[in-house]
C-alpha cells in the first residue's frame, strides 16, 4: 500500500507544481534547421552566407523561432532589457563539433549550458563573435589558438559585445 501511495505521489506532484511558476521540459521547443533564405532576426542578413556559430531562440510569448546569423546578434537580442525576461529556449552551435566555415544544424546545443570564448580573433557575420562550446576544454583549446577569454552563459553582458 505504501509503495502504491508513493508511486501516485510521484505521478501527480508535477501536475500540482505546474502552477508554481516552474518550467517543464515537456514544453521544450525544438531546434529548427536554418534554411537557404532564412534571415537574421536582428539584422536581416541571410544567415547561411556567413561563417561562425549561429543562434536560435524562442520567447515565452511566441511559438515562432527567432534565428540569428551570429552569437553576437543572438546575445544582443537576449540581453536587450525588452526581451531578457521573455526568453524560453536558446540554442547555439557547438564549435567543438562543427566546422567554423559552415556550422551544421545537427550541432546545436542548449545555449544556457554552453561555454563561450569572447574576444577571439575569429569572425562571424558581424565581425568578432562569441564561440560556443559544450565542453570547457574545447573552449580553452580554442582560446589558446585564437585568443579571448572563456565565460559561462550567465557571465555574458552587453559590454562584452562591443568591438
Amino acid at each position: 500500500m505504501m509503495n502504491y501511495l508513493m508511486s501516485m505521489l510521484i505521478v501527480i506532484t508535477p501536475f500540482f507544481m505546474g502552477g508554481c511558476g516552474g518550467e517543464t521540459t515537456a514544453t521544450t521547443l525544438p531546434v529548427v534547421a536554418i534554411g537557404q533564405g532564412d534571415e537574421c532576426h536582428l539584422c536581416g542578413m541571410i544567415i547561411v552566407n556567413f561563417s561562425g556559430p549561429k543562434g536560435e531562440t524562442y520567447t515565452k510569448t511566441s511559438p515562432t523561432v527567432k534565428k540569428f546569423c551570429s552569437t553576437l546578434d543572438l546575445f544582443s537580442f537576449l540581453l536587450d532589457p525588452e526581451y531578457q525576461y521573455q526568453i524560453k529556449e536558446i540554442y547555439v552551435h557547438d564549435m567543438g563539433k562543427t566546422p567554423w566555415q559552415s556550422p551544421k544544424d545537427s550541432d546545436f546545443i542548449d545555449g544556457r549550458k554552453a561555454w563561450y570564448v569572447v574576444g577571439s580573433s575569429q569572425f562571424g557575420s558581424m565581425g568578432k563573435t562569441l564561440a560556443s562550446f559544450t565542453v570547457r576544454e574545447d573552449a580553452e583549446t580554442f582560446m589558446r589558438k585564437f585568443g579571448g577569454q572563456v565565460y559561462v552563459f550567465e557571465e555574458i553582458n552587453m559590454a562584452m559585445l562591443k568591438p
